[in-house]
């Protein structure tokens, strides 16, 4: 009988030990990743999309906060199955192949987002399917074809308008050598975090805001035109922190 008691004893001991080992494991990986779809590909010629994806997924990994998997055909949005293994789409794709997109691929990006998780767009993807106005509101403003525009490529100042933000707290105003963004359309109310002032349009243009759409949130950032752009210290810690932000509502940093 003791004999017994001690082989269970014994057994529990060995059990525990490899609880804590396995806690202690855990730990030491630290939390869980935000797991990110990036979904990049077809662009304008203007546009070197392959380093333009490649460098957001460069800049996201190497934050140490996201696992990212990178998918070039914006059909990828019909499988609802898919979706689900992802906390955040990032969206790098001016889609010029695929201008429509089926009903269940729309139902699935909105439902995703209102479920309560994140949709990041970045740059030129807001032209994307022209045809669909909820993807406009999606986007909060959205690139439309011969109205949107900017001037020569340059550097021009950029205007960080709330501080308080997450994503933006603690950034100065800084230099930016991009495109900026102007004339993108769209009524609905944004929360602008950067601004810049447009020699092409004669305005003071959004270049970095969010919305809530549902239980979820986007943010809307309009640098990234190449890879130069999109390694501007500040445009890094907006992607990272937008990213984080758009997935959880917080940012960690």
């Amino acid at each position: 009988m003791r004999r017994s008691v001690s082989i269970l004893v014994l057994t529990g001991m060995v059990v525990l030990g490899l609880c804590v080992a396995a806690q202690a494991a855990q730990a030491a990986q630290g939390p869980a990743k935000i797991r990110v779809l990036l979904i990049g590909g077809d662009d304008v010629s203007a546009h070197n999309w392959r380093e333009i994806s490649e460098t957001t997924r460069e800049i996201l990994v190497n934050s140490g906060k996201f696992d990212v998997k990178v998918c070039e055909d914006p059909l990828i949005l019909e499988s609802g199955t898919a979706l689900k293994a992802y906390d955040v789409i990032v969206m790098t794709i001016y889609s010029q192949r695929v201008p429509v997109i089926p009903g269940q691929a729309q139902e699935n990006l909105l439902s995703f987002v209102k479920g309560g998780k994140g949709f990041f767009v970045q740059h030129l993807a807001s032209a994307s399917f022209p045809k669909w106005e909820e993807f406009g509101k999606l986007c909060g403003r959205k690139w439309v074809m011969g109205t949107s525009g900017h001037g020569q490529r340059g550097v021009f100042a950029v205007k960080v308008v709330d501080k308080e933000n997450p994503i933006t707290k603690g950034l100065d105003n800084f230099q930016a050598d991009d495109e900026l963004y102007s004339k993108l359309q769209g009524t609905d109310e944004i929360h602008v975090l950067v601004e810049a002032d447009s020699d092409w349009s004669k305005k003071t243009e959004p270049l970095l805001f969010t919305l809530p759409y549902g239980q979820g949130r986007v943010v809307h950032n309009a640098f990234g035109h190449d890879r130069k752009a999109l390694m501007t210290p500040n445009v890094q810690k907006i992607i990272t922190r937008g990213a984080e932000w758009a997935a959880t509502g917080k940012v960690t940093e």
